[in-house]
């Protein structure tokens, strides 16, 4: 069918995980270029609302298998589901988050069907490629982009001869989108014994331990981040968090921050933390590496407090005030406390 597909997790809830409806998102766009049908892959036991959460979203075909011993996830027959779904309608594309899920599951996929997988990309296109060497020319192939070498250069990988194409992408990164309220798809019920043995349930979930997240910024609307230039000034974080709390909004930190124990490694923004799309970002004291960009740079409006006015972050900042954040954030919490009251 030549369909790209899409894992969609579950989360502890049995709802469709957020990384899994961006990533929809995206394929339903990818699709409309290719001239193709987006299909979601849904493994587990007693999802709500299936239909009504996933088809706005651009979803052609819903293939689900149900069995209470699906769910919680483990890796073997999630693994032989997906796999020979795959094989079976012959996809094109297939997506996972780049999750604990996802990075367990999306490797071991690529590796029994023999094709490539770009792991923790940034963006898909589509696109052609010409192998010189080869003298051929392939047309509408996914380019899955990605930060290299440390992310001092982003690389664009493609794969033209195997099939599925494969990516893994992190929650954040993609922007979920409805692409029609009265979407309408298909649902296909998988039977379950047709697809797993009863030797791929040897393992048994005997017990969890859920420990509910205390520090999630990347759903937060405005969010303060503190740079390794906080570092200079006593209790420099305390600020970051004081104009956070009078914003309204979440605190999030540079790995140079993290690392020196300014704050919790939950807060980190960027290629090796989170990725946020807030409204506002304000970035005190941040110089802008790449690998702090990629996590934040999708953020609406970006403002940067910086002393240093050829500081990278300035390149892609909206306003920037060029000054000493000890100086500047009170002043901008009085002015927002006078003039809220």
């Amino acid at each position: 069918m030549n369909n790209i597909f899409v894992y969609c997790e579950l989360t502890e809830e049995r709802t469709i995980a957020d990384v899994s409806l961006e990533l929809l998102s995206k394929a339903r766009k990818l699709a409309d270029e290719l001239g193709c049908k987006v299909e979601a892959i849904v493994i587990g036991d007693k999802t709500d609302n299936l239909e009504e959460t996933l088809y706005p979203y651009g979803v052609d075909i819903i293939n689900y298998a149900q069995d209470k011993r699906l769910f919680p996830y483990t890796t073997l027959p999630h693994f032989a589901i997906v796999t020979k779904l795959l094989k079976e309608k012959q996809a094109q594309i297939c997506l996972f988050g780049a999750t604990c899920v996802g990075r367990d599951l999306a490797p071991r996929v690529a590796s029994l069907l023999r094709c490539g997988l770009t792991a923790d990309c940034t963006s898909l296109e589509i696109g052609s490629h010409e192998d010189k060497k080869a003298g051929k020319v392939y047309d509408k192939l996914l380019y899955q982009i990605r930060p290299a070498f440390g992310g001092n250069i982003v690389a664009t990988i493609v794969n033209p001869e195997t099939r599925p194409q494969m990516a893994t992408v992190r929650e954040g990164v993609m922007k979920k989108e409805i692409c029609n309220p009265s979407y309408k798809g298909e649902l296909q019920m998988l039977n379950v014994a047709d697809y797993v043995s009863e030797s791929d349930f040897c393992v048994k979930v005997l017990s969890r331990e859920i420990e509910q997240q205390k520090i999630n910024i990347k759903s937060a609307q405005i969010v303060v981040i503190g740079g390794y230039g906080m570092a200079s000034g006593k209790d420099g974080f305390k600020l970051i968090h004081e104009l956070a709390d009078t914003l309204g909004g979440e605190v999030g930190a540079t790995r140079a921050a993290v690392d020196a124990g300014m704050t919790e490694h939950e807060r980190q923004v960027g290629q090796t933390g989170v990725t946020i799309r807030p409204k506002l970002c304000i970035a005190c004291g941040v110089s802008g590496a790449v690998q702090h960009r990629a996590g934040m740079e999708q953020s609406s409006k970006i403002i940067s407090i910086n002393t240093d006015v050829n500081a990278p972050i300035n390149s892609i900042a909206d306003y920037t005030i060029i000054g000493d954040a000890f100086e500047i954030i009170p002043k901008l919490i009085k002015h927002y406390k006078n003039n809220t009251k």
